[in-house]
């Protein structure tokens, strides 16, 4: 009688490779501070000896994983959750002349250890942010975010990476012109939500959960 072989990962029905694929890809996210979903599904199918051509899920799919992952196995959440909101109400007050709105993991509430604190901010030349920063004796790193504001229109746009106390925070700096373009979500393709200093106050007032 021959001798019956187990499956290999490769051989496993297409849907459960898929499920296995998001359920990693979120912890990725989640336990080891991966921010980008492209490089977090890329090192779940590798771990799982998937190939990247086959079962690959879509940004949703990782995040509500991601969300349900922090839920069952994070339960630091909430706490996190609070001091990276002080943390970016702090900074928002700071720099309350370049009409910052906060966005990403703080504003929706679904953080980890790892989380950044994510501001937009309008000024005439990241000049005059940079000189600001240098005015009041913070170092920080320089780089740029390309982000998608519609169709296949992008912008390179210039980012400020310092830390505040123990919390990074990074700061993207937008032109004039840009002031009341919201970019489009790596996540869902939509909008950013994106919130004043009053609504985050009102979102710590309200001891608010996951948006």
């Amino acid at each position: 009688m021959p001798r019956r072989v187990a499956p290999s990962r490769k051989m496993r029905p297409e849907g459960h490779g898929r499920q296995l694929l998001i359920d990693t890809a979120a912890r990725i996210m989640a336990d080891e501070g991966v921010r980008d979903f492209q490089l977090a599904k890329r090192k779940a199918a590798q771990r799982l000896n998937l190939p990247e051509t086959r079962n690959w899920p879509g940004n949703v799919e990782i995040e509500r994983a991601f969300e349900a992952h922090l839920t069952l196995f994070h339960p630091d959440l909430s706490e996190t959750r609070g001091r990276l909101r002080q943390a970016a109400a702090e900074a928002m007050r700071f720099l309350a002349d370049f009409e910052p709105r906060l966005v990403g993991a703080v504003l929706s509430g679904w953080v980890t250890k790892f989380s950044v604190v994510q501001l937009h901010t309008v000024a005439n030349t990241p000049e005059d942010f940079d000189l600001f920063l240098a005015q009041h004796g913070i170092p920080n790193e320089q780089t740029e975010k390309r982000l998608r504001f519609g169709g296949e229109h992008t912008e390179a746009v210039p980012a400020f990476e310092f830390v505040a106390g123990d919390v990074p925070i990074e700061v993207l700096v937008f032109n004039p012109t840009l002031r009341r373009a919201s970019p489009l979500s790596p996540i869902d393709g939509r909008p950013m939500a994106r919130a004043t200093l009053k609504d985050l106050e009102g979102l710590l007032a309200g001891n608010v959960g996951p948006r």
